[in-house]
């Protein structure tokens, strides 16, 4: 069975490093984007996304617009997770149809966890 695969939408070079080292922690490979409007270039190279983890506030796109292109480009029902400092976005959040939440800075200590969890088809909604 291949490998699972995240897709990390963060215009923040050291919160991609963090992600991306918490990932590999866990077995999971990942792709890095830091301007969401490569999305498009981005999607066609990967043969597999089983979760995205996607900043709310970036330049171009925010996290809403990414989140409605990614719904329609995303072939099966793939969770989008919000992974931000902007925990007042939790209810936003939920409105606008994202998975989860996992506020940032990211809990080493629960992110296994909290990953598993939505890998497994249930929600997190996580302030701290």
């Amino acid at each position: 069975m291949a490998k699972r695969h995240a897709l990390i939408i963060d215009d923040d070079a050291y919160s991609l490093y963090v992600m991306e080292r918490l990932l590999d922690q866990e077995d999971i490979t990942y792709t890095g984007v830091a301007d969401p409007t490569q999305l498009e270039e981005v999607l066609q190279t990967l043969d597999r996304v089983d979760i995205v983890f996607l900043d709310l506030e970036m330049p171009k796109m925010d996290g809403y617009e990414v989140l409605a292109f990614l719904n329609e480009r995303l072939a099966s029902k793939v969770p989008v997770v919000a992974c931000t400092v902007h925990t007042a976005e939790i209810g936003n959040t939920r409105r606008h149809g994202f998975f989860s939440f996992v506020a940032k800075p990211l809990d080493v200590d629960r992110f296994s966890d909290q990953l598993n969890r939505i890998l497994n088809g249930d929600p997190v909604w996580e302030m701290r």
